[in-house]
């Protein structure tokens, strides 16, 4: 018999008076609440209670055994409610993985605006190029840019974000700025040590067949942020999220190098687990953040 729903009609045997007002009150028959109960004094060996055809009354191994179960159930069923709660109301710590690059003043302000309309959600953020195990980290919700989700996640797409090929303009001066992507080859070139990017087909925005980008490695580097930093010291050429470096174009601290191709882009989504239970707090993540890149 199911041992958690014995322990719920031997509390309410106890708190009715009476096994047919308990069983009327939890839809069973009275043979059956009497069952639950006998399950019970057989499981643990004890008399809990002294019963006749008028009445009925806790024998003192069953006063002690009550008073451990109502606690336990009241435990159980509160636990439940704040369960319950998580999914309808966003609170608790949401943990969330998201690219290093992330660090910066767009989705910093975007953070910061999430708090103050969600007070209750704690946030726990990781920042890293890398794919994390989302269950084997408890994490409960990755933001990633890849062209290729990992088909075990529920994923959402929420924007799609260009890299662009960029230059300091110490760096250009002493160099040259190369004018085709047969002149990039003789550049020197920081690259990410996460992901394959020495050989890279680009596409003329006006339209026309895809050639293949080729890059010689001159620091090989697992920062997004450390790579943008180096091409502004004008140690090379490299790539930068659109996101990361609006700022530096419009003061000029770096340079757009191939303007006309179209370098590489790549979907951001949001992936979690599980949709069946789909917690309040990763709701409202995933919404507030659809929402900020449609305005963006």
């Amino acid at each position: 018999m199911d041992t958690l729903f014995s322990l719920k009609v031997f509390r309410q045997v106890v708190q009715s008076g009476s096994f047919t007002r308990a069983a009327d009150h939890l839809g069973i028959s009275t043979a059956m609440a009497s069952k639950h109960v006998s399950h019970l004094e057989n499981t643990i060996h004890a008399k809990l209670l002294h019963r006749n055809n008028r009445n009925l009354h806790l024998t003192e191994a069953g006063e002690e055994y009550y008073n451990q179960c109502s606690y336990a159930l009241e435990t159980l069923e509160t636990a439940a409610q704040k369960a319950a709660g998580s999914v309808e109301k966003p609170q608790g710590v949401l943990r969330i993985t998201m690219p290093q690059w992330f660090a910066g003043y767009r989705v910093g302000n975007w953070i910061a605006e999430y708090r103050s309309r969600y007070p209750e959600v704690s946030l726990d953020l990781l920042l890293s190029n890398r794919h994390t195990d989302l269950i084997a980290d408890g994490i409960d919700l990755a933001l990633r840019v890849s062209n290729d989700p990992n088909p075990s996640l529920i994923v959402k797409p929420l924007a799609e974000i260009e890299f662009f090929l960029l230059a300091s303009p110490e760096y250009l001066r002493r160099n040259g700025v190369p004018e085709t992507p047969e002149e990039v080859q003789s550049h020197h070139a920081i690259l990410p040590s996460y992901v394959d990017m020495s050989h890279v087909d680009i596409r003329p925005r006006e339209g026309g067949e895809s050639v293949q980008l080729v890059l010689k490695q001159a620091v090989s580097c697992d920062n997004t942020l450390m790579i943008g930093s180096l091409i502004r010291a004008g140690c090379g050429i490299g790539f930068q999220p659109e996101w990361s470096v609006c700022n530096d174009l419009k003061n000029g601290s770096m340079v757009r190098l191939l303007p006309d191709y179209k370098i590489m882009t790549a979907q951001l989504y949001a992936a979690y687990v599980d949709r069946t239970f789909l917690s309040a707090k990763v709701r409202s993540f995933i919404d507030f953040i659809s929402e900020k890149v449609k305005e963006d």
